[in-house]
């Protein structure tokens, strides 16, 4: 048994309860139950209730359970772009997305910054045959922050018909995004709903339903099973195509319900006052220097710092507390530790961390 916790950025710290939801979980025998039956239907709809309430998500948006956000980047191109879409790209996930685009056959354009630097929306130009615009609210690579704000004038920049895609990878439900300046949202529950790996939730439109339906009427292939008309045939009915990750959708279910139960608004709150306690040691630290240099652009739930010491040593020097940072993503892995501030982060051990920091580090 370990007692340590973890500020990686994901997988990451589990949610307080989930040791308990996993252990009623193991009694009802969550993991037999077939993906067909009542029981799977009344879970499948407790979580997506649960998120509508803490997401505040419109009636016109529906919730598909998925593998992984890293798959939702597949889907998202077979079912949504017939021939061009466009990247904002600021670290490696972001560049990531653009990559898959072209990989499956798509004419992929993007408008690039340096890793960890935020976007400057005025200068930002997008192509009107874009069909999908990528957009990334958290680079989880890299710590860079895109505002709501900012991401709500990309509409008025981008073709009638295109569809805006938000990476909230990292950051859900931190930002309060205006559903009505967006078309989807996608994330995965192993970083801020603290849940194991392996569950991906993609919130779409009526706007991208149209899309597939139209690419499909042209003939056009977007996928087998996980196509969005599978997909959402079967989300219809409390249902997935195939047997999913049914402790996971089950486990999401029940933390949404304690985080519904504190209020969207009360994490938020905490959130910012978290990250504030981080900020304000790092910017002060003799070690380490805050990344990501525009405040505006820095990510309240994955903060990067630049390191003197490698990031092996900082973790080296945490093991005894039984306490462990992410190293840096990529070729920053030694250069750079990354910190996780999820909801299942609680200001006490937050707090902790960065005085002992402050003890070991300086």
């Amino acid at each position: 048994m370990t007692n340590k916790v973890y500020f990686t950025p994901g997988p990451s710290e589990l949610y307080p309860s989930v040791p308990e939801h996993m252990q009623a979980a193991m009694a009802n025998k969550i993991g037999s139950i077939s993906h067909r039956s009542q029981q799977f239907k009344d879970i499948y709809a407790h979580a997506v209730s649960g998120l509508r309430q803490l997401l505040q998500l419109p009636d016109n948006y529906e919730v598909l359970f998925l593998s992984s956000a890293n798959e939702i980047w597949e889907r998202a191109i077979q079912n949504t772009v017939e021939h061009e879409s466009f990247h904002l790209v600021n670290g490696s996930f972001s560049k990531r997305f653009y990559e898959i685009s072209s990989e499956l056959g798509r004419k992929a354009t993007k408008y690039e910054v340096a890793f960890g630097e935020g976007f400057n929306v005025d200068k930002i130009e997008i192509p009107a045959s874009a069909e999908l615009v990528a957009l990334v609210q958290n680079e989880t690579s890299s710590g860079a922050c895109m505002p709501v704000a900012d991401i709500n004038k990309i509409r008025a920049k981008a073709g009638e018909e295109a569809l805006i895609f938000v990476d909230v990878v990292s950051s859900m439900p931190n930002p309060a995004l205006d559903y009505s300046k967006i078309d989807s949202a996608y994330f995965s529950v192993q970083k801020c709903f603290g849940l194991p790996a392996g569950l991906g939730v993609w919130l779409l439109n009526d706007r991208c339903i149209a899309k597939a339906e139209a690419l499909v009427a042209k003939g056009i292939s977007v996928g087998s099973y996980h196509s969005v008309p599978s997909l959402l045939s079967k989300a219809k009915a409390n249902q997935t195509p195939e047997t999913p990750n049914v402790l996971n959708i089950y486990l999401l279910s029940q933390v949404l319900d304690e985080m519904n139960k504190k209020s969207v608004d009360a994490i938020r709150q905490e959130t910012e006052a978290k990250a504030k306690l981080i900020y304000d040691y790092i910017g002060s630290s003799e070690n380490f220097d805050i990344a990501v240099k525009k405040p505006e652009h820095r990510s309240p739930t994955t903060i990067i710092a630049n390191t003197k010491l490698p990031a092996s040593e900082v973790n080296k020097r945490l093991a005894p507390f039984d306490m462990a940072v992410g190293s840096g993503y990529g070729s920053y892995k030694e250069s750079q530790i990354r910190i996780a501030n999820f909801p299942a982060h609680a200001v006490t051990q937050v707090q902790a961390l960065v005085y002992k920091l402050q003890e070991l580090i300086g």
